[in-house]
């Protein structure tokens, strides 16, 4: 009989944070898998949990995905843990995950603490809707894609970024996204645990005084949706009304909806749009 493959949760700055389950899970299963053995012996050490380790990590995720999954197949139960947080969220656990179930293999998760979402609640930004993207693409071209992308984002945007690329990561942002409102968080249940409301801008400026220490989520807020209506309707009216109509008119619409679309894109009832046409003839 096969055996179990465990994505436990571990604490992202607290012990205190770990749960009951994970913590017997840890101790119940045959192996743990582990990001940083020499990390995570720590935490081990501090419940006293003696089951045996090995490591895996972004650089081995392939091969050592590959040995997993057979002593899953030999009926081995395995524990995934991450340095800090829940396992396949931005780290390659998620690798492992999609394995186990091509392998007919049994997954679980066991809740616990995430970073993106600890910082987010406490952001004072909306909540309701939001799009998490972790580390920035490092290839340039790749991420002015993802860039490009965000600039109409009407969800909150949550990021990850070290210390020593945060102010050049900030300039990117306020280029591309123009200065919204963001809350900084750091050191996430740490005793220096801090939340800074400000905007993309004025944290530039605050941290080319001030050197920044610590992992930080940068929550930021999504683009306004009247904005972007505002922007389109701007679009819309550089253009005559042909030109407007014959972008609906070459998608297959007949004139009656190409004209509808028209007055709805500009913001204006669908008579004014016949009426102009009417003059222009």
């Amino acid at each position: 009989m096969a055996g179990k493959l465990y994505l436990c949760a571990t604490p992202i700055g607290n012990l205190e944070d770990i749960t009951f389950r994970v913590i017997k899970t840890l101790k119940e299963v045959d192996l743990i898998a582990a990001e940083d053995t020499r990390h995570s012996i720590k935490l081990l050490n501090h419940f006293e949990i003696n089951t045996p380790m090995t490591s895996y990590h972004e650089f081995n995720k392939i091969d050592k995905g590959r040995y997993l999954i057979e002593q899953l197949n030999q009926g081995v139960n395995i524990a995934l843990i991450t340095d800090a947080g829940t396992p396949g969220i931005s780290d390659p656990g998620e690798e492992l995950v999609k394995m186990a179930y091509e392998a007919g293999i049994e997954v679980t998760s066991l809740p616990g603490p995430s970073a993106c979402i600890t910082a987010l609640t406490i952001s004072g930004l909306s909540t309701r809707r939001f799009v998490f993207e972790a580390f920035l693409p490092s290839d340039k071209k790749e991420k002015q894609v993802v860039l490009k992308e965000l600039q109409n984002e009407t969800r909150t945007i949550i990021l990850y970024e070290a210390p020593h690329r945060l102010v050049k990561t900030l300039k990117e942002l306020l280029e591309a996204l123009g200065d919204r409102k963001m809350t900084l968080v750091r050191e996430l249940t740490k005793k220096y645990e801090t939340a800074f409301t400000t905007t993309i801008g004025a944290a530039i400026e605050f941290y080319q005084e001030q050197e920044p220490k610590g992992e930080c989520v940068l929550v930021i807020e999504g683009k306004l949706r009247e904005e972007i209506i505002k922007e389109d309707r701007e679009q819309w009216m550089s253009m005559s009304i042909q030109e407007h109509m014959q972008i609906y008119l070459q998608k297959g619409m007949d004139k009656k909806e190409a004209m509808k679309a028209v007055a709805t894109d500009r913001g204006v009832p669908k008579r004014d749009i016949y009426q102009m046409l009417l003059e222009q003839e």
